[in-house]
């Protein structure tokens, strides 16, 4: 379990993090979600004592990260994958840290095989792809077979396959009771992996609540009604009290009431329907919705604005000027993880 309790960060006059407090719980994967500039990134390097907080407590499990002895058999993170020394292979990268938090070195080879790293072991870390180290980085993470995981943007650099081996693999480690605090701004693969969303902006707590209660807190939530005999159907939901807007692709939206309320007052009246349809919002049109008024960094729509001192930028791209040609005859030219799997648990053979 991580606890915040009025947390907060200045850098200078600015307030990075502003008085947080929420509790990320054990059993269930939690969101960490927000703009850019939000304070998530600060937030988590204070979780880890990266950084010290101007005022308030982070505790992970009832105690302060630097309390915590051999911290890596507690709290595993990925916050930043290429912080690794180039010149290490990638087991040597994870044995340095084994041997630091009293972890056996047979614990290496495991979350290599894990991540799916085994057959690259030997090979320098310099050599690797953004999608290696992410691989690399979640093997530290998952190196002490800690109770507490932090992911910060877990996904980038992965391909389809990897991304869906870490969407699973989160979902085991919380349905096996471990505390997992993901942040990402993929909102549809966010949509896909959390249970639980804690969104911040400007540094504020903005939701800590359930995804689903989110998205219907945050998103409008009708019924999409078709019929060939749409007047006749207005007429029947009109007395029936129930008020119904007519859009421009000839379907009706009703709000506050249900599919199936709908579906039998249609029944009732012999009604044709083509479709009968529950729409709610994604869970990215419900986070833009919550957070349009805290995003720091606006980009403008449409054409790109020229420097200053610089011509606008055209409408239409522009075919370099001709060279002159001499009268002549002409010259002919050219046509124009692996599934997630933990191994043997070394903590029984260490007791």
């Amino acid at each position: 379990m991580i606890e915040l309790d009025g947390l907060t960060k200045h850098y200078g006059d600015t307030v990075a993090v502003d008085d947080l407090t929420f509790t990320v719980r054990p059993g269930i994967v939690t969101g960490f979600l927000g703009p850019n500039g939000a304070g998530k990134s600060t937030t988590m390097r204070m979780m880890l004592d990266l950084d010290n907080p101007t005022s308030g407590t982070v505790r992970i499990d009832g105690r302060h990260y630097r309390q915590l002895q051999d911290p890596l058999t507690y709290i595993g993170a990925l916050l930043e994958a290429k912080a690794v020394h180039g010149g290490r292979s990638a087991a040597n990268h994870l044995l340095c840290l084994a041997q630091s938090n009293g972890i056996p070195r047979s614990r290496v080879a495991e979350v290599l095989d894990t991540v799916g790293l085994s057959s690259v072991a030997k090979k320098r870390v310099k050599g690797f792809s953004l999608g290696m180290n992410q691989r690399l980085g979640i093997a530290a993470a998952l190196l002490g077979d800690p109770q507490v995981l932090l992911f910060d943007e877990p996904v980038n650099g992965l391909d389809p396959e990897g991304i869906h081996w870490i969407r699973n693999l989160m979902k085991n480690l919380a349905a096996q009771g471990r505390t997992v605090f993901v942040s990402s701004h993929l909102m549809s693969e966010m949509a896909l992996t959390a249970d639980h969303l804690v969104v911040i902006g400007q540094g504020r707590l903005m939701a800590d609540t359930s995804m689903k209660d989110f998205i219907h807190q945050n998103s409008r939530s009708y019924v999409r009604m078709r019929s060939p005999e749409r007047e006749r159907l207005l007429g029947v939901l009109r007395d029936a009290g129930i008020h119904a807007v007519a859009v421009g692709d000839g379907s009706l939206e009703i709000d506050g009431v249900p599919a199936e309320r709908l579906g039998e007052l249609a029944t009732a009246h012999n009604l044709v329907l083509h479709e009968l349809s529950p729409q709610q919002a994604s869970l990215e049109e419900a986070f833009m919705r919550l957070t349009a008024g805290s995003v720091e960094y606006h980009a403008h729509d449409g054409e790109p604005h020229a420097a200053p001192g610089r011509p606008p930028w055209p409408s239409q791209p522009q075919q370099p000027p001709q060279p002159a040609q001499s009268p002549g005859p002409a010259v002919a030219g050219p046509d124009t993880p692996r599934a997630a799997g933990w191994g043997a648990d070394w903590r029984e053979k260490r007791s």
